[in-house]
């Protein structure tokens, strides 16, 4: 099975030269955690999280409606192509840690793949890349002062 086979080919994206806060307001209205950032040819420039705006943007007292969000976008994003097999692109995420792949076919992005779409369609390669996302997640215990 390859990625074109289970990936979401609608998905919401953003400009980089759009304000943080018409990001913000697409998280709320979708529903999302994460969107690609592209550029007026539907190039992937980068890939924007509401952790994105909340660390980068509001907790460094800028406001959102100020900021672009070239300016806080996290670049060098992994990606998959649309002929990459579901066992290849489950352990890239598995390496890199990631619960979403776009897909870009000549630099463009033309879908996603996340978790729940291999969940949906391949249990055993999802379950297995989730358990390797999250293996190296820790809990700390936070000392009171």
């Amino acid at each position: 099975m390859k990625v074109s086979d289970i990936m979401s080919d609608r998905v919401i994206t953003v400009g980089q030269d759009e304000p943080v806060i018409t990001a913000a307001r697409l998280f709320k209205r979708y529903n999302l955690g994460a969107m690609p950032v592209c550029d007026d040819t539907g190039r992937l420039q980068g890939m924007l999280t509401d952790r994105d705006i909340v660390l980068r943007c509001t907790a460094s007292g800028a406001d959102p409606k100020n900021v672009k969000i070239r300016d806080i976008m996290s670049r060098g994003i992994v990606t998959t192509t649309p002929d990459c097999d579901i066992d290849s692109a489950a352990k890239q995420m598995s390496a890199d840690q990631v619960r979403r792949l776009p897909v870009v076919d000549g630099g463009r992005l033309i879908g996603m793949l996340s978790l729940c779409d291999m969940a949906r369609h391949c249990d055993m390669e999802a379950a297995a890349a989730l358990a390797e996302i999250s293996s190296n997640v820790t809990r700390k215990r936070v000392e009171e002062k």
